[in-house]
Protein backbone atom coordinates (compact mmCIF):
# COMPACT_ATOMS: atom_id res chain seq x y z
CA UNK A 1 0.00 0.00 0.00
CA UNK A 2 1.24 3.30 -0.95
CA UNK A 3 1.90 5.49 2.50
CA UNK A 4 1.36 8.84 0.94
CA UNK A 5 -1.07 10.84 2.15
CA UNK A 6 -1.91 14.24 2.02
CA UNK A 7 -3.97 17.02 4.81
CA UNK A 8 -6.65 19.56 4.19
CA UNK A 9 -6.82 23.66 4.48
CA UNK A 10 -9.99 25.60 5.37
CA UNK A 11 -12.54 23.37 6.72
CA UNK A 12 -14.19 26.52 8.12
CA UNK A 13 -16.93 27.10 5.28
CA UNK A 14 -17.57 23.56 5.54
CA UNK A 15 -15.55 22.48 2.69
CA UNK A 16 -11.98 21.66 2.18
CA UNK A 17 -9.29 21.28 -0.33
CA UNK A 18 -7.07 18.71 0.10
CA UNK A 19 -3.95 17.53 -1.81
CA UNK A 20 -4.00 14.58 -3.62
CA UNK A 21 -0.89 12.69 -2.56
CA UNK A 22 -0.66 11.36 -6.33
CA UNK A 23 -0.61 14.52 -8.78
CA UNK A 24 -0.90 17.26 -5.87
CA UNK A 25 -4.04 18.41 -7.28
CA UNK A 26 -6.81 19.53 -5.22
CA UNK A 27 -9.53 17.28 -4.42
CA UNK A 28 -12.43 19.02 -2.44
CA UNK A 29 -13.89 17.37 0.95
CA UNK A 30 -16.65 18.22 2.67
CA UNK A 31 -16.86 18.44 6.90
CA UNK A 32 -18.77 15.00 6.52
CA UNK A 33 -16.49 12.97 5.18
CA UNK A 34 -15.78 9.65 6.74
CA UNK A 35 -12.81 7.83 7.93
CA UNK A 36 -12.92 5.06 5.49
CA UNK A 37 -14.75 6.18 2.61
CA UNK A 38 -12.87 6.83 -0.62
CA UNK A 39 -13.04 9.89 -3.17
CA UNK A 40 -11.81 10.40 -6.75
CA UNK A 41 -8.96 12.90 -7.19
CA UNK A 42 -10.66 14.73 -10.30
CA UNK A 43 -7.21 15.90 -11.79
CA UNK A 44 -5.88 12.27 -11.92
CA UNK A 45 -8.90 10.46 -11.13
CA UNK A 46 -7.01 8.30 -8.19
CA UNK A 47 -9.27 6.09 -5.21
CA UNK A 48 -8.03 8.03 -2.22
CA UNK A 49 -9.49 6.68 1.06
CA UNK A 50 -9.83 8.94 4.16
CA UNK A 51 -7.46 8.01 6.82
CA UNK A 52 -8.65 10.61 9.00
CA UNK A 53 -10.80 13.63 9.52
CA UNK A 54 -9.60 15.86 12.32
CA UNK A 55 -7.24 17.08 10.33
CA UNK A 56 -8.86 15.67 6.95
CA UNK A 57 -6.49 13.10 5.67
CA UNK A 58 -6.25 11.38 2.33
CA UNK A 59 -3.78 7.98 1.32
CA UNK A 60 -4.27 6.29 -1.96
CA UNK A 61 -6.47 3.72 -1.60
CA UNK A 62 -5.68 -0.24 -1.87
CA UNK A 63 -6.00 -1.93 -5.00
CA UNK A 64 -8.74 -5.00 -3.86
CA UNK A 65 -7.57 -7.77 -5.64
CA UNK A 66 -9.03 -11.15 -6.20
CA UNK A 67 -9.32 -13.93 -4.06
CA UNK A 68 -9.91 -16.80 -6.11
CA UNK A 69 -12.64 -18.25 -4.17
CA UNK A 70 -10.63 -17.81 -0.77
Amino acid sequence: MDVRSANHTGLESGLASCECPECGGGVPATANLMRGEVVRCPDCSAELEVTGTAPIRLEVAPRVEEDWGE
